[in-house]
């Protein structure tokens, strides 16, 4: 088993600018432990499922894995559990993190979208984020604003972690922040259109263009 305990040490001692939150910051912050806890399981999960697909989005939004710990994962979705694929929920060990000021939030669009769609193809995939932290408007923590060029740099070296220690046999860029840096990389993919911004009929037909035939 890989050493994901390290891999999340490394996450948490990574700085950000003063308009972005990582949100598995080391120190006492207990919201940060419980979001800690739900990446080590997840991504502890999905090795043991060897999975053959990995989605790498943008960034985190404050409704997912800002607020869970898990990529393109709202509370609904890591509470509640995907009985498709036989993922997440809080029988599995997956912790909901109730911390205040995310209250009322329970879904995600896009979490819901992808996940969705995940689960009707049978595929519980790798999912990461171009720039693993959470950008948002200054002093403004339940906004999203895309990740700056200099941030994206900072999360080539988790994705590249990512996907040499899972070696998915297709790795799918959701919209261009991904794709240029996975390309850059040097790494082959494919993108496919992000399921905001009314992209979402875009997405379920990319997505299942390119990981039809990955069923786990």
């Amino acid at each position: 088993m890989p050493d994901f305990d390290a891999f999340i040490q490394r996450l948490a001692a990574t700085p950000v600018a003063a308009d972005a939150t990582n949100q598995y910051a080391a120190g006492d912050n207990p919201y940060n432990a419980l979001r800690r806890a739900n990446l080590l399981r997840y991504l502890t999960d999905i090795y043991e499922r060897r999975a053959r697909v990995a989605l790498i989005g943008e960034a985190p939004g404050y409704r997912g894995m800002r607020l869970m710990g898990i990529p393109f994962g709202s509370r609904r979705i890591v509470t509640q559990g995907l009985p498709a694929l036989g993922l997440f929920g809080v029988e599995r060990g997956y912790a909901d993190v109730p911390e205040p000021g995310f209250e009322a939030i329970n879904a995600e669009q896009s979490g819901t979208i992808v996940w969705g769609t995940l689960s009707e193809l049978g595929i519980a995939a790798l999912t990461w984020g171009a720039f693993p932290f959470h950008p948002h408007r200054l002093n403004e923590p339940l906004t999203n604003r895309a990740p700056r060029t200099p941030e994206v740099a900072t999360g080539v070296r988790f994705v590249r972690e990512l996907l040499d220690i899972f070696q998915p046999e297709k790795v799918i860029a959701v919209g261009n922040v991904a794709h240029r840096q996975i390309t850059a990389l040097g790494i082959a993919t494919v993108k496919i259109r992000h399921p905001a911004q009314g992209g979402k009929n875009d997405f379920v037909a990319g997505l299942r263009a390119e990981a039809t035939g990955f069923k786990d």
